[in-house]
């Protein structure tokens, strides 16, 4: 996750002391004086590639880094409305590399899953609803992680990528509007070609580059869940506690509200895609499906957005290395949004791709090492995430009841989500 340095972190090739920044400052990748003898492309300038773009810029001055993407340089990220999600592992891991937009983004301080009653019945009547509820104060962290827009992220990310290389123009380079065709394993090195013609070689390519699952190449993992998700946003009563995320489990699929600036929540709403109960309804009627969906903590909701809609399933590489080519992001794994998790698992990718290949020496030792670090954070999620998933899928008597009984139960015992708000935010370690 980019920790920060302990002596044993250090190259022995840097002797020069870091130059004096602002906390909010980007890294300057000038304070070191060191050749650049390795070069590294990363194809993809979204959330995951930019702060791998960034975090190799400022600790690894022996790779000339070079950054592509398909979408012209002058485009108004800031307009592109999806929302995200970050634990506060991403957060911190963004605010040391001096580009985490604070102003922008809505803290979460509590998240309460629940589950809606099936059938008119609740679990237990004496129970009540099962529900689980973590607050940031009871976990000792001043957030559970935050919201912010897509576009506010990579804006923050692009500028701060920009004035690096700018910095130090003869090491990192920027070739927007260059898509990359394919990939071809070269002797110690990876071929790089590029639609509009030739091949450049380097040393080490991470693809950064993944998409949504509707969009996507079959990996080597892959299930089409059947249900896709309704996005967009909505306003909230002002009785609403600040910074609260909510999860819903209902018998249609999860929705989730996630707190924006405002008095207003994201919205992820999943249905399966079959029979899809949203698709014919106009805003009204689907305003009043979602109040009687979430649970009274969240109040009543004012009014609903125009909804965009995603096909969900999951999409994963095994492994993420092949050779010396790297993928991270949704072009290593893409995830149902159930628990929020997809972005959070590729910036933990590449964080520890760069701390690898600031301690190992051998390249190919460093790229076998971090398959073999990564795979127990990478397959606890995503087999978690997958269990979920296809839970609401499930015709089996008492499904819905055992997840309720799971649900009570975990709120019951809190060592045990304790652990699981740990995983959340920090992912497995």
């Amino acid at each position: 996750m980019g920790l920060p340095l302990g002596p044993g972190d250090r190259p022995v090739a840097i002797a020069e002391r870091r130059a004096p920044r602002s906390p909010t400052a980007p890294p300057s990748p000038t304070a070191f004086v060191v050749p650049a003898s390795r070069s590294l492309a990363i194809i993809g300038a979204g959330p995951a590639g930019l702060a791998l773009a960034i975090d190799a810029a400022s600790r690894l001055p022996q790779f000339a880094v070079t950054l592509f993407d398909a979408s012209p340089l002058q485009r108004d990220a800031s307009r592109d409305g999806r929302t995200l999600a970050l634990s506060i592992g991403s957060v911190q891991w963004l605010q040391r590399l001096g580009a985490w937009p604070a102003q922008q983004a809505e803290p979460i301080l509590s998240v309460h899953v629940s589950q809606a009653p099936s059938g008119g019945m609740l679990l237990g009547t004496a129970l009540g609803e099962p529900a689980v509820r973590i607050c940031a104060d009871r976990e000792g962290v001043p957030m559970l992680g935050a919201v912010l827009g897509y576009g506010t992220l990579v804006g923050t990310l692009q500028a701060a990528w920009l004035a690096l290389a700018a910095e130090a123009s003869e090491r990192l380079h920027t070739r927007f509007e260059t898509p990359v065709g394919s990939l071809k394993a070269q002797a110690d090195g990876v071929g790089v070609e590029l639609e509009a013609g030739g091949v450049e070689r380097f040393d080490l390519a991470v693809v950064a580059e993944g998409g949504v699952f509707g969009e996507q190449s079959r990996k080597a993992v892959h299930r089409d869940y059947g249900q896709r998700a309704w996005v967009g946003t909505v306003d909230l009563g002002t009785d609403v506690p600040a910074g609260l995320a909510c999860e819903r489990f209902t018998a249609h699929g999860p929705a989730a509200l996630l707190p924006l600036p405002g008095r207003r929540a994201a919205l992820i709403w999943c249905v399966a895609s079959a029979d899809d109960p949203v698709a014919g309804l106009d805003d009204t009627q689907r305003l009043a499906v979602l109040n009687s969906l979430f649970p009274p903590i969240v109040g009543q909701l004012r009014s609903v957005s125009a909804l965009k809609r995603f096909e969900l399933g999951l999409n994963a590489e095994r492994n993420l290395v092949h050779g010396r080519i790297v993928r991270i992001g949704n072009a290593a794994q893409t995830l149902h949004p159930v628990a929020g998790q997809g972005l959070n698992l590729g910036l933990r990718d590449a964080g520890e791709l760069v701390r690898l290949l600031m301690r190992h020496a051998d390249l190919d030792a460093a790229l076998q090492r971090l398959d073999r670090r990564r795979a127990p954070d990478r397959l606890a999620t995503i087999l978690a995430t997958d269990f979920l998933a296809r839970s609401f899928t499930w015709r089996v008597p008492g499904a819905g009841l055992a997840r309720g009984l799971g649900l009570a139960a975990l709120e019951t015992f809190g060592p045990l989500k304790s652990a699981l708000a740990r995983q959340m935010m920090y992912g497995r370690r």
